[in-house]
């Protein structure tokens, strides 16, 4: 069964006989198609991509199962046509994508009522296709590739941000583009801010380096967390490096379909709790890869979903002191039918430089 068709079987339980969808992601998850600007309306027996003059040969080039059609910008009458067209009476549309001012600007415009619905596109997003899957893995491959090529360039007196431009020209070099999200390179105390974007702080003798970068491959996202030490580190940042390391090798060897997103967030926090530091873990334990860098399912304790084959999905234990530093070390994973195939090859062991 293609996409289409298991989209409109949700039509039903939804409550809807059509779906709008204005998130760029979704719209390229959908079509195919690239360009910046469109709006996606599926109905039972029709699907119908509309975009401005700019975007439609591309989009014609581009898409295959939808009908592309030419609108005036913002022009929500026009889009009202279509919908009649289409023969939309109760229209799903994404609740976490439309501003208020759409929606005000919809419901005074469309004769259809308007239905939220929640995550729709989103959780078919979660599993992904071979294809999906194959450009992942190379996102990943150029990813360890740059985290190599670091390895034998990063030294004491470096800055941060010369670290990252030195993996973002890896990349492009490489033939891909860097990860749509900013790099992370903390050093020293820095290394204690989960999200340290680089700076111009220069690496000193026995700082910990903590990395957080990815690369796109047709737009598809790889997402690697790596710490080394340049030079001898303090004692307590070798434990907690440790402590981390464990947690992520437990966490590798549990995962398998069906085990639940709150039994996976557990199995990834109690090793480090044991240890003490639970308090100093403070963001979520991974999520989910693909067209987005963060994307559902996300690891809570409060999750109430599964993981399914061919989920794609990162695992990041970290533990962070402020005034000392911290360490992060996050794999992206891929599940199997009996279990996971890490997809990250770069060495987890702590690498003193």
């Amino acid at each position: 069964m293609n996409l289409l068709s298991r989209l409109r079987d949700s039509f039903e339980t939804l409550n809807i006989d059509g779906i709008l969808v204005n998130s760029s992601t979704n719209r390229r998850y959908l079509t195919g198609f690239t360009g910046t600007a469109g709006i996606v309306l599926i109905s039972k027996n029709d699907a119908r991509l509309l975009t401005d003059f700019r975007y439609t040969k591309q989009a014609e080039e581009q898409v295959d199962e939808f009908t592309v059609k030419q609108i005036e910008k913002n022009n929500t009458s026009e889009i009202a046509k279509h919908l009649q067209e289409m023969g939309i009476a109760k229209l799903g549309f994404e609740e976490e994508h439309l501003t208020y001012a759409q929606h005000k600007n919809f419901q005074n415009t469309f004769a259809a009522k308007l239905v939220p619905t929640k995550l729709f596109v989103e959780s078919f997003r979660m599993q992904k296709s071979s294809q999906e899957i194959k450009f992942i893995k190379e996102a990943v491959n150029v990813t360890d590739e740059a985290f190599n090529h670091i390895l034998q360039v990063i030294k004491i007196g470096m800055t941060e941000q010369e670290v990252a431009n030195e993996l973002e020209q890896y990349i492009k070099t490489a033939g891909f583009a860097p990860s749509k999200s900013s790099m992370v390179v903390a050093s020293g105390a820095r290394s204690a801010l989960p999200h340290g974007i680089a700076s111009d702080k220069k690496i000193e003798n026995g700082d910990m380096v903590t990395m957080d970068f990815g690369a796109l491959s047709q737009d598809y996202c790889s997402d690697m967390t790596r710490t080394v030490s340049v030079g001898e580190p303090p004692s307590q940042l070798k434990e907690i490096y440790s402590i981390v390391h464990k947690a992520l090798a437990e966490c590798l060897n549990s995962l398998k379909p069906n085990l639940t997103i709150k039994e996976l967030d557990h199995i990834i926090r109690e090793p480090i709790e044991k240890a003490g530091y639970g308090e100093k873990f403070g963001h979520g334990a991974g999520h989910g890869i693909g067209l987005d860098v963060h994307e559902e399912l996300f690891i809570t304790s409060n999750s109430t979903k599964r993981l399914l084959p061919n989920m794609v999905m990162t695992i990041e234990p970290g533990i962070y002191i402020p005034g000392l530093g911290g360490v992060r070390i996050e794999d992206d994973v891929l599940i199997t039918e009996n279990g996971c195939e890490v997809l990250t090859m770069s060495p987890k062991n702590l690498i003193v430089l």
